[in-house]
């Protein structure tokens, strides 16, 4: 019997092992990117991403909490316009700001994570012009710590903020396509 918990110990050992030393050889910095193709011009679909308000009418994360509650700050629209917003749920804490925007071809953005994980990425919206259609591309990208990397070796980061991205695409589609 001994003979056994010594045998489950040791492969609990190397199984933990493998993971912080597999942690450890990922990339120090993350980057995940979805787009769509949407049958409207640059110029709409950049009115729905540069102002804020309407920004939330598609994006998931505002969308995927009842409890969340979002106080606007700054212009509507543009560099300096942002929300905060703070939850009971699985929303977290935090705040997201424009910091630069093009017109009609790119939104630069910052998100300050708070809850339930830290974290500072950069988010870039990149509109661009295909025939009688606009690709849309929505990136995150940020540094990723090395606690996040075990996380990661759990669970696919990409796929799981990639599947919102592509859901919120979806969304501005339906609502750019109108």
């Amino acid at each position: 019997m001994l003979n056994i918990l010594v045998i489950a110990g040791a492969v609990v050992v190397i199984v933990v092992a493998g993971v912080l030393g597999y942690a450890a050889t990922l990339p120090k910095d993350y980057s995940v990117s979805r787009s769509a193709s949407i049958e409207a011009p640059p110029e709409k679909i950049f009115i729905l991403i540069n102002d804020i308000k309407n920004f939330n009418e598609w994006n998931p994360f505002a969308k995927q909490d009842p409890t969340i509650v979002i106080s606007y700050n700054g212009p509507q629209s543009g560099k300096g316009a942002g929300y905060s917003w703070d939850s009971k749920g699985k929303a977290g804490k935090g705040s997201l700001a424009i910091t630069d925007a093009a017109s009609p071809s790119r939104i630069n953005m910052r998100l300050d994570m708070e809850k339930p994980m830290e974290g500072h990425p950069n988010v870039v919206f990149a509109l661009e012009p295909k025939g009688a259609a606009t690709e849309v591309t929505w990136t995150m990208a940020g540094p990723h710590p090395y606690i996040s990397r075990i996380f990661s070796t759990i669970f696919n980061m990409d796929k799981m903020i990639g599947g919102v991205f592509a859901a919120g695409l979806s969304d501005l589609k339906a609502l750019a396509e109108k």
